[in-house]
């Protein structure tokens, strides 16, 4: 079953994770960005999200703690952007984190996109699915995603992109979250941009056991060598019985996907490990 969350009248939301199925560094680009190819799906780990009207604009959080200085969220770099176009009024917005940080699977840009979405509703802005993708898109390469939150084949920098046919909801996906956090720009520096012989819109449409042999995520050699234990988790979730695992963007969680649901006790005890997402 996808995750949609559309009833955002609520001023409470609930942003999902998602995962890379596979990822391909194609090429640099002039602005210093990679033109990447990768397949977005959406995960049920949420976060809490609430926003309510207030004499002047703050942010709080609760749950993980997020790294950072907190008028860097993205949910207030949201707010600013859309308030240069819109009048809007002061609010609180509350965030509790659940989704891990720094794990490959987009617990912020999803905050930020929903947030998008919501002050869209709630004030009745009148934006539709295409202008909020162009405010989210200004926040980060894979906010964009979100606003429709359905499987999607992304290009360009990971915010081109094309709605895919893909339902992963008869599988059982275990998802796994070491204890360490990997840097983007460490996970680039070992990164030697490739074209692909075949695209993922095709290889996706491969029977999931097949994926193995050819879905690959770029950033694995490289991450793999810097964190042996990420590496280690994947091999784990094979011999468990994975039909396909693999690292998430570029890391550090690792998913598996199975074709019957089971428990793995000896990844949760030193992993934070999520089942049936």
């Amino acid at each position: 079953m996808f995750i949609n969350n559309s009833d955002v009248h609520n001023m409470i939301v609930f942003p999902n994770a998602k995962i890379n199925i596979g990822l391909n560094i194609l090429s640099r680009r002039e602005d210093g960005f990679h033109n990447l190819e990768t397949i977005f799906y959406p995960l049920a780990v949420r976060d809490a999200l609430e926003v309510v009207e207030a004499d002047q604009l703050k942010f709080t959080s609760s749950g993980l703690e997020i790294p950072g200085n907190p008028t860097d969220n993205l949910c207030l770099k949201a707010y600013d952007l859309l308030s240069k176009d819109y009048k809007l009024p002061p609010v609180h917005i509350h965030l509790h984190k659940h989704i891990p940080i720094g794990a490959g699977l987009g617990g912020g840009s999803a905050d930020a996109s929903f947030f998008i979405r919501l002050m869209n509703e709630k004030f009745e802005l009148g934006m539709d699915a295409a202008q909020m993708e162009a405010y989210a898109s200004k926040l980060g390469s894979d906010c964009a995603f979100f606003v429709q939150n359905k499987p999607a084949l992304a290009h360009g920098k990971g915010d081109q992109l094309q709605t895919i046919e893909l339902d992963l909801s008869n599988y059982f996906i275990i998802l796994v979250m070491p204890v360490v956090q990997v840097s983007t720009s460490d996970a680039y520096r070992g990164i030697r941009p490739a074209a692909m012989e075949s695209s993922l819109a095709d290889l996706i449409k491969l029977p999931v056991e097949a994926w193995k042999a050819v879905i690959k995520n770029d950033f694995e050699p490289s991450v793999f060598l810097q964190y042996p234990i990420i590496a280690e988790i994947k091999s784990k979730l094979y011999s468990a019985g994975a039909l396909y695992a693999c690292m998430s963007g570029s890391g550090s969680s690792v998913f598996g996907i199975f074709d019957k649901e089971l428990k793995l006790p000896g990844l949760e005890q030193d992993n934070k490990v999520f089942y049936g997402v």
